[in-house]
């Protein structure tokens, strides 16, 4: 807002041309572009040329009028940059920009390969979702490029006051344009990609809604007439695309996402953030620093712990500061060795064994908290934004006692996992009495169900069978097999739901916390199609069974022979 009130107070403040010249200035440009002009408008700024021949150039009414027909002589009316729908030039931009993201490239190929067949893009409003620094803007950015229309952005998170958006009448104090304005004056064409950012945090207040502002801006039935409030004319913004973003499309206002159309961005795999520092964000970091490549060498091997030990995130955004830290301190080393007349550093090693003296001690733990899990304990695999995570379940008897089956659940889980623990309970109960009826642990003791590392919250439809393995394990007196890792929920019934989120992040794990050669996993049936669909690098190595009943999780887990029950 500052840099658009900067432009006109200045030309208000510093002018040095009489009252005939400025008035001159706006017929000019009213002639300049007099066919554009739509016929309202036009018919309004010849009643305020009218009204500038009749006030005084000193009054406060006269640099209002100034200020108002500034605006309205120098919006883009009718200009319009040439749209293109090259999908194979779009192709070529999104690599260029992107690596990875081939799911999300896929959808905007098709979103512009719909828009050439059609004739235009509009009628589709794109929400980009997933956690921060995943490149959201930066995906934006390049859809406008692929487009060839104009990019703006601006930000709605913690906004409460419509007149950010539909700005303030003439007659307030601060009196100014809305954003859209502000939009079309700067990019000076009426057919830009506009970025609303943040629309997940939109903010809520009696006075005012500015969710219901936001949508007669991107609902294609009603801007093509939006009003602006200081203008008091209606605008055209039909011709605008609009692309959002969001971290969590579920606390987007429900009147805006049935608008929207959702493209999911999980983030990067191991392998691709690998890529990207080598290929991008390195050589960034070294212009950046002003480091020749020939001064420095950092290896794959300190490339990967940084990445799996530093930053645990689904995007690159503190891979990216880490890299340029790094680099930083390379460049005070040169220089410090050159101010001493020191002896010339014939290059800089990073590797594994110097690494914490330029980024400091790593922040997440590379340890496994088991080298062998114990009887009553299972290994979880759940989706996070950061990818993959191993979650361990501990189930101990706490009380033993005639009718005492009762369970207690600790780990900061929330509602979900609390619900999903005790249908747990009961299919263990109902697991252990079919498999051995004599066997009358669940009813006579009192369990404590545990999630390690309390302090992070934890909620999903994801645990479910990982709970019910730790308590059938300390009910059996056996342990789990070794290095099994398993997802998915489980219904009263025994049957095994399919998880969401996206399953190439859910399998980024990298063997954490397994030692096996080949990596044991257990998959819902219903997710077969997701893997079937990863990337050929993401699935080697994994040993994945597809199961759709608990039962065959059972056989798995504890290699469990029905003819013989003390195998």
């Amino acid at each position: 807002m500052r840099k658009f009130l900067g432009k006109v107070r200045t030309r208000v403040k510093t002018k040095s041309i009489g009252k005939e010249e400025e008035v001159a200035v706006f017929r000019e440009r009213v002639e300049a572009n007099k066919e554009k002009y739509p016929p309202h408008v036009l018919q309004v700024i010849q009643g305020e040329l009218k009204n500038l021949d009749q006030l005084e150039a000193n009054s406060s009414e006269f640099n209002g009028t100034c200020d108002y027909l500034d605006w309205l002589t120098l919006l883009p009316w009718g200009n319009y940059s040439e749209e293109k729908f090259d999908v194979i030039g779009a192709q070529k931009i999104l690599d260029e920009d992107h690596y990875g993201l081939t799911d999300v490239k896929e959808r905007i190929l098709e979103f512009i390969a719909v828009a050439k067949l059609r004739g235009t893009s509009q009628g589709k409003i794109i929400c980009l979702s997933g956690p921060t620094g995943v490149d959201k803007i930066s995906i934006a950015r390049s859809i406008a490029c692929a487009l060839n229309r104009n990019f703006f952005r601006f930000s709605v998170g913690g906004l409460y006051d419509v007149a950010e958006i539909k700005g303030k009448g003439r007659t307030s104090t601060g009196a100014m344009p809305g954003k859209m304005v502000q939009c079309l004056k700067d990019v000076g064409t009426s057919n830009p990609l506009v970025l609303i950012d943040e629309i997940d945090k939109l903010g809520k207040r009696n006075a005012g809604n500015p969710a219901s502002t936001v949508v007669k801006l991107l609902d294609t039935e009603q801007n093509a007439n939006f009003v602006d409030h200081y203008l008091d004319l209606p605008i055209d913004l039909s011709k605008v695309l609009f692309v959002c973003t969001a971290n969590d499309v579920d606390n987007i206002p429900k009147s805006l996402l049935d608008r929207m159309e959702i493209i999911t961005i999980a983030g990067y795999i191991t392998d691709e953030k690998m890529y990207i520092a080598r290929h991008y964000l390195e050589k960034t970091a070294r212009e950046a620093c002003g480091v020749k490549p020939e001064q420095v060498e950092v290896t794959d091997a300190a490339l990967l712990a940084l990445i799996e030990n530093y930053c645990e995130e689904a995007g690159v955004r503190k891979l990216r500061k880490l890299i340029v830290k790094i680099y930083r301190k390379i460049a005070l080393r040169l220089v410090r060795q050159r101010s001493s007349n020191e002896a010339a550093i014939d290059k800089v090693l990073v590797d594994t064994s110097n690494l914490s003296d330029f980024v400091g001690k790593a922040k997440f733990r590379e340890e496994s908290i088991y080298d062998q899990a114990p009887i009553g304990v299972a290994m979880g695999v759940s989706w996070t934004a950061m990818g993959g995570c191993i979650s361990y379940y501990e189930t101990t008897r706490v009380e033993e006692g005639k009718g005492k089956g009762v369970l207690h659940v600790t780990g900061k889980l929330g509602d979900v996992m609390k619900e999903s623990a005790q249908i747990a309970h009961i299919v263990a109960r109902s697991i252990l009495q079919e498999k051995e009826a004599d066997n009358h642990f669940f009813a006579n003791s009192k369990l404590h169900l545990h999630a390690p590392d309390g302090v992070t919250p934890k909620d999903g439809p994801s645990a479910g069978c990982a709970m019910v393995t730790s308590m059938l394990s300390l009910a059996l007196n056996k342990p789990v097999k070794e290095d099994l890792a398993m997802t998915g929920e489980v219904t009263l019934t025994g049957r095994i739901l399919p998880i969401g989120g996206n399953s190439s992040r859910l399998l980024d794990f990298e063997g954490e916390n397994i030692s096996s050669e080949e990596e044991q996993i257990i998959l819902p049936f219903g997710n077969k199609r997701d893997f079937d669909k990863l990337a050929a690098n993401v699935k080697q190595g994994l040993d994945v069974h597809f199961v759709n009943y608990y039962s065959e999780i059972f056989k798995l887990a504890f290699e469990y022979d029905e003819n013989n029950t003390g195998n």
